[in-house]
């Protein structure tokens, strides 16, 4: 059998996820390009919720989905569709194959079913279902039994085979004698995932399907069923599977995070982004690349053609790449949350007891890799002043006799300086030079007088943000 799928002109790509709770970056991925592919092309991204197993399907992982595009910022044209408010639909067209014979009711039971499997395997032969109930000229059905509730299968063709080009695979051939009649509706009338699947595509005139590799068994089915519905057969790209930093399948079971883990953890949406478009997808060696650029440059032809690793330590890398080279006041604002959680009180987004948070987050963001670690660095400049045990030996060992002339040398210069850097800097310059000592000497204990802690950014920069005046306090010695 040919291959009937064309390039259309108007491109029309879908995600269609189970909402069963737990989406991880290889699951977004899944919306990423087709996603990009669309804004390429300037054609349409249709989301479409796939809930029709009612034992897992959720509200809330409907919302964890949402909550995950949005976070990203891809955006949907059209959805979302949830395919059990289509089951009307999916009813009517497993009707009029029945009247059209491209399907049948099949009444053979579970049991029996499971015994031909046995047999099938025990013979060294491919399990499948063997057409018993499968109609055709001259062949005398069995007599209905009754008390059994048939499913409908669909009359695969026998003859042939089913050929597609993938973008990402190259051509595949599968025989028709390999496939079985796909059971398209359950017992109790509920159609099937392949049979919805196809509906759906050929209703909301789905152009490209790009999905995870894990479905190509799916396709043979699903293309002989559009093909017998008269449909169009789309372009399918079939995405190499994501694997863990152990080389498995990346997965729950094998400690993949969710992406409410990584919000959590203080990771930027365009960093995730950036990681997840270079996660099976590349263009030259660009390993950085705004939004605009990934739609811009994004193809099928660049889809890699092996498994992607996921690397956490190449995540944290671009991530600290986006914080430390954000808009200080965006990333501000994005860190807000994070800020209030590590304990530092805002009211109306402004932080108290402190100073301006944005002139902060521009000191500290060079230093942070996520915006949690970002939070608790900031949270130094928010806590009251430390109360400093003289006898401690941590006081001893940094505020020793010789080094409290140079403190009190530079209180009296930094309370003549305008407050900036840079007047503060020369003003530790002149001590340094007055005592012939070296910046760490005098850094160390300053640093320690105002945070107790000796590891700070630069230290003209930190008293400068902290204010001669609470600086000034803090140095008493």
């Amino acid at each position: 059998m040919k291959n009937t799928s064309i390039e259309p002109h108007s491109i029309r790509t879908r995600f269609a996820p189970s909402p069963t709770g737990f989406i991880h970056l290889g699951n977004l991925r899944s919306a990423l390009y087709p996603w990009a592919y669309a804004r390429s092309k300037q054609g349409d991204f249709i989301l479409r919720i796939e809930d029709t197993d009612l034992e897992r399907s959720s509200a809330e992982a409907v919302e964890v989905i949402l909550e995950g595009m949005k976070w990203l910022g891809l955006d949907i044209d059209e959805g979302p569709f949830y395919q059990m408010q289509r089951i009307d639909r999916y009813r009517a067209v497993i009707q009029g194959m029945l009247e059209q014979g491209l399907a049948y009711y099949c009444y053979m039971s579970e049991g029996d079913l499971n015994n031909l499997r046995e047999k099938q395997i025990a013979n060294k032969e491919k399990p499948k279902y063997n057409g018993t109930w499968r109609p055709e000229p001259g062949k005398q059905l069995p007599v209905i039994p009754s008390g059994v509730k048939p499913v409908v299968r669909f009359k695969n063709p026998k003859d042939g085979s089913v050929i597609w080009k993938d973008a990402v695979k190259g051509v595949i051939e599968i025989s028709n004698d390999e496939l079985d009649d796909l059971v398209i509706a359950r017992p109790d009338g509920t159609p099937t995932y392949n049979f919805c699947v196809v509906v759906d595509d050929l209703d909301m005139k789905i152009t490209h399907v790009i999905r995870g590799d894990d479905h190509v068994n799916n396709t043979p089915r699903q293309i002989n069923i559009i093909q017998a519905l008269g449909g169009l057969v789309p372009i399918y790209a079939h995405l190499p599977t994501v694997l863990n930093d152990q080389g498995e399948k990346l997965s729950k079971r094998n400690g993949a995070m969710s992406v409410r883990d990584f919000q959590k953890a203080g990771y930027l949406p365009q960093a995730i982004l950036n990681y997840l478009a270079r996660l099976g997808w590349s263009h030259g060696d660009a390993e950085i690349f705004s939004k605009e650029e990934l739609i811009q440059w994004f193809d099928l032809e660049s889809l890699g053609k092996s498994p992607a690793q996921f690397s956490p330590e190449k995540l944290l890398w671009l991530n600290h790449h986006y914080i430390s080279h954000a808009n200080s006041i965006e990333l501000a604002q994005s860190a807000i949350p994070f800020a209030k959680l590590a304990g530092i009180d805002f009211v109306a987004e402004v932080a108290q007891n402190g100073p301006d948070f944005v002139k902060v987050v521009d000191l500290l963001k060079a230093r942070s890799n996520t915006l949690v670690e970002l939070a608790q660095a900031a949270k130094l400049f928010y806590m009251a002043p430390p109360l400093h045990q003289t006898q401690s030996k941590e006081y001893q060992d940094l505020i020793t006799d010789a080094i409290k002339p140079a403190i009190r040398d530079l209180v009296q210069a930094l309370k003549v300086s305008d407050g900036s850097k840079e007047s503060i800097g020369i003003a530790m310059k002149a001590v340094l030079s007055q005592h012939g000592l070296k910046m760490p000497a005098l850094a160390m204990p300053v640093r320690y007088l105002l945070f107790s802690t000796t590891q700070t950014p630069a230290i003209d920069a930190v008293i400068s943000i902290l204010g001669v005046d609470e600086v000034v306090q803090r140095l008493n010695v």
